[in-house]
């Protein structure tokens, strides 16, 4: 009864809307709007939402500082190009007689960092850690991107009932306005009927153009999701989400412990930031300068090796360390946090599909058919006199209230699963 009832509502949602774009002025000659689905919504905004496109960049990022990790330090030339010339007196009875000897002069020196093997081992856990909790990242994106479209598609799968409902609403009152002018030029009724039918048109057109209105903003809200992909007007069709399957709390607990991409990416964080702490530890320990030098003066030639060591008396990292440390308090307070909020997201709503659930079963089990057969019998009862105006516009209100109200339901429903869906870190 539920998947019937479901269905009349979207078939007469789209079929309602495209008879109004075909029958309206300056519209006749414009093709008909297209259709999407959740599918094919869900694909636009996975591949065009600027979002998923920030989650790419940060991971090339990642990437590339995986690269610098591994890199080896680059060695030092350094170069000495100069005039040289030797003065050397000769015997003091040879006055003012000077022998001179010039040289060009020279030399080059090599120098090569060694980096400490613990700190360059640690800088590259940093960046592998990085960049695993970049590719999280992406998941976390996904995740939530698809239930917000997920949300946004309902919303406007609601509005659109909402303006299919409205539209036959206005339909009926206008068909009972007719009879009642019909009535009241006859001479069978009072005037004030036919004031009272005309009311009730005028409260169906302002329910339409209000539902209306509803539909175009939640196409925008869409349309936004997918980057722009969707033209200006567009349906879409689809069915809420059906019934709760058979879910059990504790396996929704223990999926989002284990699979839920905000908890690994904030469990990649946690171990990002144990590494930081492993490499500034590391990096007290100085790195060796491996040097080799060329020298060529006058009357001298030489070959040179040494090394060169950094001292770390005065200040050994204490304050790196301390910031490091501190980061990493900081991203198991969070990692924390977050399994509690979304054990609590769990939970609240899980019990909201629960109650949700119960509440369309009621409607399932006869409100939706009473309500319509309560509907047909005032109409039948008005055209052959036997009931009054009001009797008519009052089941007609209530049919399409408990329309509406069911409707409303499932959406609840879907709305729920869709977030125990981002709490959980997956499809259900």
């Amino acid at each position: 009864m539920r998947t019937r009832v479901s269905l009349s509502l979207v078939c007469l949602s789209a079929a309602l809307w495209g008879a109004a774009f075909l029958s309206s002025p300056g519209l006749a000659q414009e093709p008909p709007p297209n259709i999407y689905t959740l599918d094919s919504i869900l694909d636009l905004a996975l591949a065009r939402n600027p979002a998923v496109s920030s989650a790419e960049g940060l991971i090339d990022r990642q990437r590339g500082q995986q690269t610098a990790a591994g890199a080896y330090p680059n060695p030092s030339v350094t170069g000495y190009l100069g005039y040289g010339e030797i003065r050397d007196a000769g015997r003091a009875h040879v006055a003012d007689t000077i022998e001179r000897q010039s040289i060009t002069e020279y030399n080059v020196t090599l120098g090569q960092p060694l980096e400490w093997p613990a700190m360059r081992a640690a800088r590259q856990q940093v960046a592998d850690a990085g960049l695993a909790t970049a590719n999280a990242g992406m998941s976390e994106t996904r995740l939530n991107l698809t239930t917000q479209v997920k949300v946004a598609f309902y919303d406007l799968l609601l509005a659109q009932q909402d303006a299919a409902l409205a539209r036959q609403n206005l339909e009926i009152v206008e068909s009972v306005a007719r009879i009642v002018k019909a009535r009241v030029k006859s001479g069978e009724g009072p005037q004030f009927e036919s004031i009272k039918a005309e009311v009730e048109v005028l409260k169906a057109r302002q329910q339409l153009s209000r539902a209306d209105n509803a539909v175009r903003v939640n196409r925008v809200v869409v349309n936004t999701l997918t980057g722009g992909a969707l033209e200006s007007a567009y349906l879409v069709r689809g069915e809420f989400a059906g019934n709760m399957t058979d879910l059990q709390i504790e396996g929704l607990m223990a999926r989002m412990a284990t699979q839920h991409p905000t908890i690994q990416r904030l469990l990649k964080s946690v171990e990002q930031s144990d590494w930081k702490v492993e490499f500034e530890r590391q990096s007290r320990i100085p790195s060796v300068t491996v040097n080799g030098s060329y020298w060529r003066e006058i009357g001298r030639e030489a070959v040179q090796g040494g090394l060169s060591v950094p001292l770390p008396l005065w200040y050994r990292k204490q304050g790196e360390i301390a910031a490091s440390l501190g980061e990493k308090r900081r991203e198991e307070a969070e990692l924390l946090r977050t399994r509690n909020e979304l054990a609590r997201a769990i939970h609240q709503h899980y019990q909201d599909a629960r109650t949700t659930a119960d509440l369309i079963a009621v409607f399932d089990k006869g409100l939706l058919k009473q309500a319509q057969e309560a509907l047909r019998l005032a109409q039948f009862s008005f055209q052959q006199g036997a009931s009054s105006l009001l009797d008519v516009f009052d089941a007609q209100r209530v049919q399409r209230q408990i329309q509406m109200d069911y409707a409303q339901a499932r959406y609840e429903l879907s709305v729920s699963l869709a977030r125990l869906e981002r709490a959980v870190g997956g499809s259900l």
